[in-house]
């Protein structure tokens, strides 16, 4: 099995569009890009998990092939407002090559889907619902949904098992997609070879608005999982308060409701502002707390490539430009 993160970012990319915060003035000085949150699974088959608006620039920048499954988490723009640009593969085919492709998505996303891209469905994509529990129909590999809760207004969340089978037994990736919690921790979520989650902020806010996942809430998720290869933090945002920050008082700024600290000094951890930043400070988190590892940050076109019985071989960079 192979992962390409396509995008490792938030709902508006990073660094943001007319934002001086620390983290965007740090990562436009290093060349740093984060778009929407989306990665490619290649195992039996090429599976492409959500959808965002910017999968065109993802498709040039890290050479995506048509895709044979897509997988959508939830109804929130930036994971599915891009199914219009996969038309690319369809134009470039005479008519009676062409066969839809598979999208699945809860019946509440559907909904969603369906009121901006209901013209594609039947010519450029298949609809195909996702019911939590139970394996999707129509793929070589077994994957199946889990219900997440990402609040009110993603009331379609749902995270995905993809299991590959292999000579020496299933290999299993864990995605949670955008999440605050799961709803009912089914067992299937436990010791899967890979986790990839949500880390939206480093430190847990005093107000979740958007209902996300913070790397101190993540830490106790990694711990229960216990993923026995390795785990992909993705979905970064510039949303943690750093200390010193003029652009603290920013609408998507949120304070802690108590920053992760050294537990041998009492220090709190420092804010991290840049991909080398967030896994130095990560690192360091899970040496003092004892968070089964490697935990990588993820940043886009990072690949990393799984055996069933060694552990993973990412394809990091330090510093990624564009």
């Amino acid at each position: 099995m192979e992962i390409v993160f396509l995008g490792t970012g938030a709902a508006w990319s990073l660094p943001e569009y007319s934002c001086n915060c620390a983290t965007c003035t740090k990562m436009r000085a290093l060349g740093e890009e984060r778009t929407r949150t989306s990665f490619l699974i290649r195992c039996g088959e090429s599976i492409l998990v959500d959808c965002g608006p910017d999968i065109r620039q993802q498709m040039w920048n890290h050479g995506m092939e048509r895709p044979d499954v897509i997988l959508i988490t939830h109804e929130h723009g930036d994971h599915y407002l891009g199914l219009d640009d996969l038309l690319a593969f369809r134009r470039s085919l005479p008519e009676d090559e062409w066969t839809p492709l598979p999208v699945y998505a809860s019946e509440p996303a559907w909904k969603a889907i369906e009121i901006r891209f209901g013209y594609l469905v039947g010519s450029l994509i298949e609809k195909r619902v996702s019911v939590p529990g139970v394996p999707l129909e129509g793929t070589r590999t077994r994957i199946i949904p889990f219900k997440t809760f990402h609040g009110p207004t993603a009331a379609g969340s749902l995270g995905y098992v993809v299991e590959e089978k292999t000579p020496n037994g299933n290999f299993k990736l864990v995605y949670t997609s955008d999440f605050v919690r799961v709803e009912d921790d089914p067992e299937i979520l436990y010791e899967p070879d890979v986790l990839v989650i949500q880390s939206h902020w480093l430190n847990e806010p005093e107000v979740n608005r958007p209902h996300h996942m913070s790397f101190q809430a993540a830490k106790e998720y990694i711990r229960k999982w216990a993923p026995k290869h390795s785990t992909y933090l993705v979905h970064i945002s510039d949303g943690d308060h750093i200390p010193g920050d003029s652009c603290n008082h920013f609408l998507k700024k949120t304070k802690p409701v108590s920053p992760l600290a050294d537990p041998a000094s009492g220090e709190p951890y420092p804010v991290p502002r840049c991909l080398c930043e967030w896994q130095e400070v990560v690192d360091r988190i899970c040496r003092d707390y004892r968070v089964p590892g490697p935990v990588v940050v993820t940043h886009d076109g990072m690949r990393a490539v799984f055996d069933r019985n060694r552990p993973a071989h990412p394809r990091r960079r330090t510093n990624p430009k564009r």
